[in-house]
């Protein structure tokens, strides 16, 4: 198998098992999102350590830690993340698959907009368009439920600051989040141990089978990110763009397919908003990309 095709298969592996998260936390009840945020946080933090001395990166962890700059990105990283996971896991947890699988689906939009206004970075006609549906869907959607899409919007808001947070401190993706969970783990532990303490604790409370389920919540975060990694190394990044929207799709198909949640036409218009906007959106960034390559090559000397 080519290096191309291996990545490629890589990159789908990692959005699956992204889009399965939905299948995975519901097995970790009766404990509540901030339980198994803990959770997650502290066997990350092991699993993470583990992954650094194992694939060598001690050099790269040192790295990080030297710098100012980069270990403040980190703290804001590792403040978002535990944000979207929190809020993925009670999203999930308290039946609002489909809600979480919107957040996932405008985060490309989310991320753009903040590159408008963080970074003023200049839109395109087609990528104005873009957006312009995506507010638009989210006013169909607001009308729908009745509310704002609060879970959608802080998943899409707190990942997309934290995509930010990455790209700027240009960390590799073990070791960053081995320093994420570090950063966040003395709070997790404190938590776990007043749960302990109070007797609220529901993590093992169905036995050692339940705790070494959530134990696995380590490996469960560290794989599908080694594969993506692993993918991004290996094909383009315009490849690797359009297999984000893999998660997204499987995690709507089980919330509606699986967990059967409602979807009535309110909230079928707003996602048929959405998935426009998201196909203006790839088109243009494909059609951009081929110019910009149609250009590079007419600009070069002739061999």
């Amino acid at each position: 198998m080519s290096e191309q095709r291996r990545g490629l298969a890589l990159g789908v592996a990692a959005y699956l098992l992204w889009g399965a998260f939905p299948l995975y936390w519901p097995l970790l009840e009766p404990a509540g999102a901030v339980e198994l945020l803990a959770h997650r946080v502290v066997w990350s933090v092991l699993t993470t350590a583990l992954l650094v001395l194992l694939l060598r990166r001690r050099a790269a962890l040192a790295a990080l830690l030297r710098s100012p700059r980069t270990r403040v990105l980190l703290v804001v990283a590792a403040v978002t993340i535990s944000v979207n996971w929190a809020t993925f896991i009670y999203g999930v947890n308290s039946g609002h698959v489909v809600e979480t699988s919107l957040g996932y689906f405008i985060n490309p939009l989310v991320t753009v907009l903040m590159g408008v206004l963080v970074l003023s970075e200049r839109l395109r006609p087609l990528q104005w368009v873009a957006l312009g549906l995506g507010g638009a869907a989210v006013a169909v959607l607001t009308w729908d439920y009745g509310r704002p899409p609060v879970i959608a919007l802080t998943l899409a808001l707190s990942f997309a600051v934290y995509g930010l947070a990455k790209k700027a401190a240009g960390a590799g993706a073990v070791e960053s989040l081995a320093v994420e969970t570090a950063i966040v783990a003395p709070v997790a532990l404190a938590y776990l141990a007043w749960l302990g303490s109070t007797g609220r604790a529901q993590v093992g409370s169905d036995g050692a089978g339940h705790l070494l389920l959530v134990a696995t919540s380590g490996v469960v975060t560290a794989v599908p990110l080694l594969c993506f990694g692993a993918a991004a190394t290996r094909i383009p990044m315009v490849t690797l763009g359009l297999l984000q929207y893999l998660a997204p799709v499987l995690q709507f198909a089980l919330g509606v397919l699986v967990f059967g949640e409602e979807m009535p036409p309110g909230r079928w218009a707003g996602f048929a908003l959405v998935w426009l906007a998201l196909s203006l959106f790839t088109l243009e960034a494909l059609r951009h990309r081929r110019r910009q390559l149609v250009l590079a090559a007419s600009a070069s000397p002739a061999v």
